[in-house]
């Protein structure tokens, strides 16, 4: 995708937000690869947390880095499965945010060149909220990357053309 090195490199604050009943600190690969990737991108890792896949959970904490002012994305991994457990979109939904359907729509494309038809099985999505953008990707680490690298790393870059997320932050909340 093309950057203007004409512009400059504005870094955003991202959290991380784990969704798991059996993840730990020490074994959250995801997360682990999240931070990896956005502070070697030159982002801030403004906040990580792990919580079990709890509706009211994760809509909590995610109020609270929406209000946060050192939090502009929240990147969540996990919970987006079909299974009774998977309740990360739910989550989302009831933040009452601006849906981003585009972003599920090309995930799942990106997905489908590495794992076929098995990527129907994602319910990756992405919303808006109170001038917070919030990603809610699957939980392999696999799926992280390929958000990272096939979406996030250009729409979180300032210098993207013709557009990107980064230049919208100030009119979220117009």
């Amino acid at each position: 995708m093309p950057i203007d090195p004409a512009r400059p490199f504005k870094p955003v604050r991202i959290a991380i937000l784990t969704i798991s009943d059996s993840r730990s600190t020490d074994d959250d690969t995801s997360g682990d690869k999240l931070a990896e990737l956005l502070t070697g991108a030159g982002h801030e890792l403004a906040a990580r947390a792990i919580i079990r896949d709890e509706t009211d959970l994760i809509v909590s904490r995610l109020h609270n880095w929406i209000d946060d002012p050192a939090v502009d994305v929240v990147i969540t991994t996990g919970g987006t499965g079909l299974t009774g457990r998977d309740v990360t979109p739910e989550a989302l939904h009831r933040l009452d945010g601006k849906d981003i359907p585009g972003f599920g729509e090309l995930f799942r494309w990106i997905s489908f060149q590495k794992i076929g038809t098995s990527t129907i099985q994602s319910r990756a999505c992405a919303v808006v909220a109170r001038g917070t953008y919030i990603f809610a990707l699957p939980g392999s680490t696999g799926a992280v990357t390929d958000a990272w690298e096939g979406i996030l790393e250009s729409q979180l870059d300032s210098r993207h053309r013709p557009c990107n997320f980064v230049d919208l932050i100030p009119r979220l909340t117009e």
